[in-house]
């Protein structure tokens, strides 16, 4: 074997300088070069700000997506190959499916272009550009205009900026606000909706680790699947046709085949969905004193009665394992969100920065005027919010958390057809349709008993801790034929409801009438529930909210005329950010120290054939055995993920991560327990973005699926040299550029012609061909 594998002769020219605390901000791309263009060279950028983002000529931006519009995803290769997460492209791989092919269990692969398998309702968004419109969005406004004036002619400007950027319904486009409403920026995107499921592994790697593992590290998922974008003949956006063509983009991402390593610079570029992070200490307080307690409490009980239910026999375990996980998820999130805004005591650092905020805003008479009440007002309008908080957290978390209860809101949409009066009897037999194809998997692992007992408990905490007046008729039943007994109430509605099995809600379908929802046990609580949060609750917290957001967007106004010398972020909005950071392991307590990056190792430590989040496929294991991973891997390991201090949220899911040069190194898919602070303060000693590795997604795709014409398609780099291709049925690598070769048991021949080297190796006589990695 080589002794030393092949490696291009490159001078690094920049170091990477070692950071421990992560780069906070979640930046617009277009103020790149204005304000974040020299930190980021400083940290190992080696492009331009015009490689990164522009209008008129190929950067950056033009390979990433928002994917159907709640995640991210990337072009890597001419012919629109386009890659995101497995959890991103969840919903297509499984509409796919079938019993007889079960592309979740088994993965899929498209051998061909033919093979390519369309998703009804599937696109994606590829922005064209992004501009600043405060000035018309907010021309002729004063701090005098009045709030109801400001907010009409505000909402008027954004909708009419945004409809004469369609250009004649070529573009999607929207206006967004930003800094609390401060600014206003225009966004104008293609829109292709023949987007074709390519590739994607199977669950027990895609979902390796499940919820259990989810938010956590070390982590060894390969959290990746793969589309292809069709555009028309005529290179514009159309509906699925065969007659498509694949896609062309403007830039699409080199994949880096060298390894990562720490401090490398790390860039995601991506859609996050939201952050609120010019929240105030009173907006925290309630969170952590009154929202995230209620949540935890209400989860923490659905876990126990379902992990009761589970213990008692492997049947129920199977039934209830997803949705305890998912419940689990957000368990551990709010749980994780509380320690960290104590341990980092950020109600003590916002009131000393509310209190330099206020001196500062009452010392000057013009100052006091327009934003001496702001902080004042904030607090208010807080206070007023925390009386019917509870109210609205109960209503998710409580009254609508019961299967039964969550199935009968599913059938509203029925409900409101028919209380229209003339019925659209096409409208009702799809519906009809619909639901009938939805009770055959609800009810699949539907567990009655226990969810029975989870309604009695939860209705009851309902009425315990939800102040009394602002029940409405919740409980009216309960009160007055139930005689407050909350098991009778549930026995009662769980026995008598047409949704408390699959024949009795079929039958129902059968004739669906309004009275007859009217008159159901559950749907009767439904509707109570639903009717005193539009009727009694809402209309409070919108008020309170009106109020919020005046107040809030004079305060980010007032902190921003403060500090003009501060570069502000605005918190995301489902619009194209860009962080930047470096590679990093941290130590997230005492003892601990977590490395930057996984390997198969780990993969094979957590395999579990009793537990099918942690079930790994034996061909997957056989490849690991043998150690057989070809050019992805290194020095006898495969790397899986690896970490960054990137700043990332929600909606990042997907989004490349992409190294100074501007080559892919892995895509985002998670976050960290320990930083589950971030939509609403940055942790700057613990954020994590949690990635898996590029060279771990080839492997897959090449190795263990067999699918190596789509590594073919790709372009491959190491160290920023030219593209390395290969093609399996030949002896010969063609690469451009210097070599250097060490070899024991291996002749290399080396021939060249023009600019084009060729290299040959012959292994005890016999012309052989392999592509190791380039170090």
């Amino acid at each position: 074997m080589l002794k030393k594998v092949y490696s291009i002769l490159l001078t690094i020219s920049l170091m990477l300088p070692f950071t421990v605390r992560a780069d906070e901000g979640m930046w617009l791309p277009l103020l790149i070069k204005r304000l974040n263009y020299v930190d980021m060279q400083k940290q190992g950028l080696q492009l331009t700000a015009e490689e990164i983002y522009s209008v008129n000529n190929s950067s950056l931006k033009d390979a990433i997506v928002q994917f159907g519009g709640f995640c991210t995803g990337e072009f890597i290769s001419s012919e629109g190959l386009l890659l995101t997460n497995h959890h991103c492209g969840y919903d297509a791989i499984a509409a796919n499916s079938t019993p007889e092919n079960n592309y979740l269990k088994d993965g899929f692969w498209a051998m061909t272009r033919e093979q390519e398998r369309k998703n009804e309702g599937l696109f994606v968004d590829i922005l064209v550009r992004m501009e600043d419109v405060t000035g018309q969005v907010l021309q002729g406004i004063t701090p005098q205009t009045a709030e109801e004036e400001r907010g009409k002619l505000v909402g008027e400007r954004m909708r009419s900026l945004a409809d004469a950027a369609k250009n004649n319904g070529q573009y999607v486009t929207y206006v967004r606000d930003f800094f609390n409403g401060n600014e206003f920026y225009l966004f104008v995107y293609e829109r292709f909706n023949d987007v074709r499921l390519v590739g994607a592994p199977p669950e027990s790697i895609g979902k390796f680790g499940g919820d259990t593992d989810n938010w956590m590290w070390p982590r060894h998922t390969g959290d990746f699947s793969l589309f292809r974008v069709y555009m028309g003949p005529d290179g514009k956006p159309a509906p699925y046709s065969p007659q498509n063509l694949p896609y062309k983009p403007k830039h699409h991402l080199p994949i880096s085949m060298s390894n990562v390593q720490e401090g490398d610079f790390s860039m995601v570029f991506g859609f996050p969905g939201r952050t609120t992070r010019f929240m105030t200490g009173s907006g925290l307080a309630m969170a952590v004193e009154q929202s995230n307690p209620a949540r935890i409490k209400l989860r923490e009980r659905r876990l126990a009665i379902m992990k009761e239910a589970m213990d008692a026999s492997p049947a129920n375990r199977l039934k209830l394992a997803s949705e305890y996980a998912s419940i689990s998820n957000y368990y551990k999130y709010f749980i994780g969100q509380n320690e960290g805004i104590k341990r980092m005591k950020t109600l003590d650092k916002k009131a000393t920065e509310e209190q330099v905020f206020q001196t500062w805003a009452s010392a000057d008479p013009n100052r006091k005027n327009l934003y001496g009440s702001a902080l004042s007002d904030i607090n208010a309008s807080y206070a007023n919010q925390r009386k019917y908080n509870l109210a609205s957290i109960y209503r998710t978390e409580a009254a609508l958390a019961p299967q039964l209860m969550s199935h009968a809101y599913q059938y509203t949409p029925l409900y409101n057809l028919l209380k229209e009066g003339n019925v659209d009897q096409t409208r009702l037999k799809q519906l009809v349709e619909a639901y009938k194809g939805m009770n055959n998997e609800f009810y699949e692992n539907y567990l009655a008993t226990t969810d029975q007992r989870m309604f009695a408990e939860l209705m009851q905490m309902f009425f315990n801790d939800v102040p009394k007046e602002q029940h409405g008729e919740i409980f009216k039943d309960l009160r007055s034929k139930y005689n407050n007994n909350f098991q009778k109430w549930a026995a009662d509605v769980y026995s008598k409801s047409f949704l408390s099995s699959a024949a009795k809600a079929n039958a129902f379908l059968a004739n669906p009438t309004q009275k007859a929802m009217e008159n159901d046990p559950a749907f009767k609580v439904l509707l109570a529930v639903q009717q005193n949060h539009q009727q009694n609750i809402l209309p409070k917290l919108n008020e309170a909210q009106a109020a919020l957001n005046r107040a809030n967007r004079l305060y980010v106004a007032g902190l921003r005329e403060m500090n003009p010398d501060k570069v502000y972020y605005p918190d995301a909005n489902s619009t194209l950010r860009l962080s930047f950071g470096t590679v990093q392991g941290y130590e997230p307590r005492d003892g601990v120290k977590y490395k930057y990056y996984t390997t198969m190792e780990g993969i094979a430590e957590k395999a579990d054939p009793e537990d099918e989040e942690f079930l790994v496929p034996d061909k997957l294991l056989k490849l690991y055995e043998q150690k057989d991973y070809g050019r992805y891997g290194q020095n006898g390991e495969l790397r899986v993920a690896f970490i960054t201090n990137n700043d990332i949220t929600g909606g990042n899911s997907g989004s490349p991560v992409i190294n100074g040069r501007g080559e892919l190194m892995g895509l985002a898919f998670d976050g960290n327990w320990e930083a589950m602070t971030g939509d609403l303060v940055f942790d700057p000693e613990y954020k994590r973005c949690i990635n898996v590795d590029i060279k771990y997604v080839l492997f897959i795709i090449d190795k263990f699926a067999g699918a190596g014409h789509l590594v073919q398609e790709m372009t491959l780099v190491s160290n920023g040299n030219p593209n390395v291709t290969f093609n399996p049925a030949i002896n010969d690598i063609k690469m451009d550029g210097k070599i250097e070769v060490e070899t024991e048991d291996a002749q290399i021949k080396i021939k060249k012609k023009g600019n084009e080297t060729k290299i040959k190796k012959e292994v005890k006589g016999k012309k052989k061909f392999r592509l190791w990695p380039f170090s």
